[in-house]
């Protein structure tokens, strides 16, 4: 299960489990449970601090947990909506935040990515990826907001219409990330970028990212209808 750990005043939020680097961190709702409860965590800390999102392994984070979902898809509206309530809560975290993307991240992975102020991405391993019109999969109406919002919107075009899979170097030129960094110092680099701006922790910084973000949250918190989505 995910965890945390602490850098200063910086909290790193790691995606997957302590000790395996073999899971592709999709989002279970074990594991989104288990992300909400550690987003508690550094929200109830009192004093100056940050937020990275982080991974080890090959995977930052594979999205949604297919595997779940057609195993309930009956359930599949609501779980839709807990992934959308978590794009929200990362748009309005009361601290700066920083995604640092080690390996892939793919679809709703990849769009938790665009939730975070900041990103940083390994420059010459994994992709960032938006796969689903290769996969026969839509998106929700809060989800091509998200998109559409964060990126550039002719990367958005390519990247929701064509799966282009973005590497580091192309994800900063495309708009996708700020910085794209060698070897193993994303996390470094993330954590060097996020304590810069451990003094704006604060409910006043969620405030401020709420009105930026008004019309994505909107969209986001349009409740899935089960008509409107289905997969394959």
């Amino acid at each position: 299960m995910p965890y945390l750990e602490r850098d200063g005043d910086v909290f790193v939020l790691h995606l997957g489990d302590r000790d395996a680097d073999a899971t592709d961190n999709r989002f279970h709702p074990d594991r989104l449970a288990a992300i909400s409860a550690l987003l508690d965590e550094v929200e109830a800390h009192d004093g100056p601090a940050a937020l990275v999102t982080a991974a080890t392994g090959k995977f930052w984070s594979n999205g949604l947990d297919t595997d779940w979902v057609f195993a309930n898809l009956t359930e599949l509206p609501g779980y839709l909506d807990s992934v959308h309530d978590l794009y929200v809560r990362m748009l309005t975290f009361p601290a700066a935040t920083v995604a640092a993307v080690q390996g892939h991240a793919f679809g709703a992975g990849a769009m938790l990515a665009l939730t975070h102020d900041f990103r940083v991405m390994r420059a010459d391993r994994g992709f960032w990826c938006l796969p689903e019109v290769q996969l026969n999969m839509p998106f929700t109406v809060g989800m091509s907001a998200l998109v559409r919002s964060r990126l550039p919107i002719q990367t958005a075009v390519e990247a929701i219409t064509t799966g282009r899979r973005f590497g580091g170097s192309d994800a900063v030129a495309a708009g996708i990330v700020e910085h794209a960094v060698d070897g193993d110092t994303v996390l470094a680099a993330a954590v060097e970028r996020a304590a810069a701006l451990t003094g704006t922790r604060g409910k006043n910084l969620s405030t401020i990212k709420r009105g930026l973000h008004a019309p994505l949250i909107a969209a986001l918190e349009i409740r899935t209808d089960a008509s409107n989505f289905t997969l394959g």
